[in-house]
């Protein structure tokens, strides 16, 4: 998906269209994700630009694109640009001696793994 997309319409507010277009991409991103896979390919990623033109359009990671776009619009923009393109992703097996709680970039390592719950306090 190669897309302009026009931030303001006449008769709409500014933040219900940005919603509109957020809505489109998302349904795009659902829609390319149901396709069958190629023999060999474990997943679907994407090469993700977002800006206000196409020449100043930046690479963003997929999942930084919907913030990228609110701040394309809180620049005052009148149009966005996205690119999205599907690419075959394969799956790279860990290195021998990690383990998933150490490569996991979530995973704090000062962080209880299970939090307890609060004891109840008794009834008078």
């Amino acid at each position: 998906m190669r897309k302009t997309f026009q931030l303001t319409q006449e008769g709409r507010h500014r933040d219900r269209v940005l919603e509109a277009v957020k809505h489109e991409i998302r349904k795009y991103l659902k829609r390319e994700r149901r396709r069958d896979l190629p023999e060999g390919v474990d997943f679907l990623d994407f090469d993700c630009r977002c800006g206000a033109t196409k020449d100043s359009a930046e690479v963003v990671h997929l999942s930084a694109l919907m913030a990228s776009l609110d701040a394309v619009a809180k620049e005052g923009a009148t149009e966005a640009y996205v690119e999205i393109l599907a690419k075959p992703g394969v799956r790279q097996a860990r290195p021998p001696g990690t383990s998933a709680k150490e490569d996991h970039p979530a995973q704090s390592a000062d962080a209880p793994d299970h939090i307890a719950p609060a004891p109840e306090d008794p009834a008078p």
